[in-house]
């Protein structure tokens, strides 16, 4: 990129959110909410098991078509009462996969447990990530909803929070030149250092839900909120909320983010009919609730077809056609 063009990029962003990484910046952008997918994309309704067959090749056409981005989970045991894998695979050995099949999608993690695993670990295969892909992590951070994980680990649940907090910190220090850290996770004394550093001014740690933290805690901390759905209304009031916390904080502006299930219709102009976490929907009736969303300040939302019943590569084309211009435009 020349000169002019690097000024012309700076100067467009000068309302904008800060500057963190090549995926951070082309997602999160102030007033504007852009699109993207939850992996697997495939429906797998019958069960919490996914077939995983094709993912690679509609990660590319989901690249090719536009979407913004591709989120991974971190699932690492099949809990039957949670009932849902995710995309099977360790996320981070997924998302040096998915950098080494993709060029331009931001990649991200929504969200990985802190609490499960050492930051030095975390911070060390982000970096890598964020590195190989040519800036492309994000990284959303959680504390963990399903309890069973902690036992089979032998951690203890209660203290997830408080782990969560010393997590978040210890991956916030790697990229610093030879950090001096000392935390319940390990001592650093100023003369280790960890490589690769990110590619950006830091790495975007995204905060899920509360992570059992304060409200102003999660507004001070992190570099955007991914929060769950709610009716418009209630979400309007929620973001509203945060927003203000984070004004108070004194920082920069920071984007938020939601999931989105969807079963999509062949007809377009079908209303919506509530669906686990979202909505059986025509092409219209989603694009005036994805408009309604960008209104109250929902800066990304990753669509999940687990319950989609049409076929997946018409329903990312449909999407594509019916949805992205508008929300570019």
């Amino acid at each position: 990129m020349d000169h002019s063009a690097t000024a012309n990029f700076e100067r467009s962003r000068t309302d904008d959110f800060p500057s963190l990484n090549r995926g951070y910046d082309s997602v999160f952008r102030r007033g504007r909410l852009s699109l993207g997918l939850v992996v697997p994309v495939e429906e797998y309704s019958a069960g919490p098991v996914p077939s995983m067959r094709r993912h690679l090749e509609r990660a590319r056409l989901a690249e090719e078509l536009g979407f913004s981005a591709l989120w991974l989970r971190d699932v690492p045991f099949n809990v039957p009462s949670f009932g849902d894998a995710g995309q099977l695979y360790d996320p981070f050995v997924y998302l040096g996969v998915l950098a080494a099949h993709t060029e331009r999608i931001a990649l991200g993690v929504a969200s990985v447990v802190l609490p499960l695993r050492h930051p030095a670990h975390i911070a060390k295969a982000a970096a890598s990530a964020d590195v190989l892909s040519g800036g492309r992590l994000i990284l959303g951070v959680a504390s963990g909803d399903r309890p069973a994980e902690y036992p089979a680990l032998n951690l203890p649940f209660d203290a997830r929070g408080e782990r969560f907090r010393a997590s978040f910190d210890f991956i916030e220090r790697m990229r610093e030149t030879a950090p001096e850290l000392e935390s319940c996770h390990g001592s650093l004394r100023g003369d280790l250092d960890m490589l690769p550093k990110p590619t950006g001014s830091k790495l975007p740690l995204l905060i899920t839900g509360s992570s059992q933290q304060s409200p102003e805690w999660i507004a001070r901390h992190g570099d955007g909120w991914m929060t769950y759905p709610r009716a418009t209304t209630v979400q309007a009031k929620v973001l509203r909320e945060w927003r203000e916390r984070v004004k108070r904080a004194g920082g920069p502006a920071k984007p938020a983010m939601q999931p989105l299930y969807i079963d999509l219709v062949d007809e377009p102009k079908a209303p919506p009919q509530p669906i686990h976490l979202g909505f059986r929907v025509g092409a219209h009736g989603l694009r005036t609730h994805l408009k309604s969303l960008e209104a109250i300040g929902v800066n990304h939302v990753a669509l999940n077809l687990r319950f989609n019943r049409a076929d997946i590569e018409t329903t990312l084309r449909r999407l594509a056609e019916n949805l992205l211009p508008e929300l570019r435009g």
